[in-house]
């Protein structure tokens, strides 16, 4: 049995996925519009490859990737393009992001001319990597980051085990353990490919504890392989997050500031799993995702297979409706996710829940006087002193904050869910990181502008002593012109006087 290591804090929060963890994922129908966001990754936004107007297929490619950090986008069915316009992002803020608007025709016919479907044993790693980013795909656990650049990690580090994120330690969520359970020898296929990519010796499917049918799943899709094995970790709370599961299977610590690949681990999610698979061994493109549909606003609680860019009310509609108001929707779980400020935002690449609670579920309490009991420097499982951060990050101090390890923090939650005062100590870290980001951004864009005012100061310089030179070349030019012609002359009336005399 292979030996655990714990990683300090955590909570344990109550899971409320009773409701959903045994229905079997659903198929949505396809809604009479998709709307699809350029921009569904971190790093730069995808460049639209159609136009108004234009007949699209399923699988065709909608925008291309730009710079070294982007992924691609798909049509997830075929139709019509209507407008590529502003509409709102699946983000707290509500901003405008630039979208690809779908018709559907009801016909879902895949493009003419797929991708032919390969042996996987038979790529390369280069190979393995190019075909995995042009279908798309990224990090379905959330973080969105393009999984084709993970995969040519192992270049630059040694990459000796590869672990495969099935944690879903957050409540409510259970879309990767239907995952597991009805695709796991998809995953299985997909961890392979992977390991072949990276190139490393091992990889294990890491899975809680109360998760036993899709552990079972994937040990008999695994079969007596050596190379690729489960292993079962305790239900805790962000088992999810990449560094405490590298802690927890492995005992190494990544360093402040550091990836998981600087320790020879790399992390991957389930989900990325089946879409390594899909995109490899089948050639199709990242154009849906499981996501789990629950709340107690909800109607009917389930794991419905969503095309990208179906808008949530179309998705809720599905499961049944609201049964009444809802008085927080959150895209992700409760303790990470984001808080929608409507329902007509789509579902993207890396939408893992639609989460509608109810006010008895929010339960919002009024924020009270802190009494200085560290239960959230005993639940933080970075092992920060999140009071002292928040109190810096209230008074404006961000450098302290930094000082203190916000970068560090993962901003997982445990040190607001414990709080007995009810401060959201959480949002203080996320504002600070937000502010951080935004004076960096201004400290470059003053940099950038003072780099362009030189250039600029310089090109006048430059065209200040050009002019004068070409001055002074005029000046001498016309002074040895005026210098020829009186020689000229006077050796004209040298000669007369000349002619003269004779």
């Amino acid at each position: 049995m292979m030996k655990l290591f714990r990683f300090r804090g955590g909570v344990h929060p109550e899971g409320h996925k009773e409701a959903t963890t045994h229905k079997s994922i659903q198929v949505m129908p396809m809604p009479k519009r998709l709307y699809v966001p350029v921009q569904q990754h971190i790093g730069a936004p995808a460049e639209p490859e159609v136009s108004v107007g234009d007949k699209v297929l399923k699988g065709q490619l909608l925008a291309h990737s730009q710079g070294a950090v982007s992924a691609p986008i798909h049509a997830p069915t075929s139709g019509t393009v209507v407008e590529i316009g502003e509409y709102p992002a699946p983000h707290p803020s509500g901003l405008a992001v630039r979208t690809v608007v779908i018709e559907t025709d009801g016909e879902d016919k895949w493009i003419d001319n797929p991708v032919v479907p390969l042996d996987p044993s038979k790529l390369s790693p280069d190979e393995v990597a190019v075909r995995v980013g042009a279908a798309g795909v990224v990090g379905m656990g959330g973080a969105t980051f393009p999984s084709a650049i993970k995969l040519k990690l192992g270049k630059r580090n040694k990459i000796e085990t590869l672990l495969m994120n099935g944690g879903e330690c957050e409540p409510y969520l259970t879309c990767d353990d239907r995952l597991m359970q009805e695709r796991a020898a998809d995953i299985v296929e997909g961890t392979r490919i992977i390991l072949r990519a990276i190139q490393a010796e091992r990889a294990h499917l890491v899975v809680e504890d109360n998760k036993p049918d899709a552990i079972a799943a994937l040990q008999k899709a695994c079969g007596p392989s050596a190379d690729i094995t489960v292993v079962v970790v305790p239900s805790r709370y962000p088992m999810g997050s990449e560094k405490h599961m590298i802690q927890a299977v492995t005992g190494k610590e990544v360093p402040a500031g550091g990836l998981g690949a600087d320790v020879g681990v790399l992390v991957h999610n389930m989900g990325t799993a089946y879409a390594v698979c899909q995109a490899v061994k089948h050639g199709r493109p990242l154009i849906s995702r499981v996501v789990t549909v629950g709340g107690g606003a909800l109607s009917e609680p389930q794991n419905v297979e969503v095309p990208i860019g179906a808008r949530l009310s179309d998705v809720v509609e599905f499961c049944g409706g609201l049964t009444e108001d809802a008085a927080r929707v959150i895209m992700g779980g409760p303790m990470m996710g984001q808080v929608m400020p409507h329902l007509d935002v789509p579902v993207v690449k890396g939408t893992s829940g639609i989460i509608a609670l109810t006010q008895a579920e929010v339960n919002n309490r009024e924020t009270m006087p802190c009494i200085r009991c560290g239960s959230c420097v005993n639940a933080c499982p970075c092992g920060l002193l999140p009071l002292q951060m928040a109190a810096q990050a209230r008074a404006g101090n961000l450098d302290n904050v930094v000082d203190l390890g916000l970068l560090d923090c993962v901003a997982c939650g445990c040190c607001s869910y414990v709080c007995p005062s009810h401060i959201p100590l959480v949002q203080y870290f996320n504002y600070a990181k937000g502010e951080l980001t935004a004076r960096q951004q201004a400290k470059h864009k003053n940099q950038e502008n003072k780099r362009l005012i030189e250039q600029k100061n310089e090109r006048l310089e430059r065209a200040r002593i050009e002019r004068e030179e070409a001055a002074a070349r005029r000046k001498a030019e016309a002074e040895a012109k005026k210098r020829a012609a009186a020689l000229e002359k006077a050796q004209k009336e040298a000669e007369k006087q000349a002619e003269q005399s004779a």
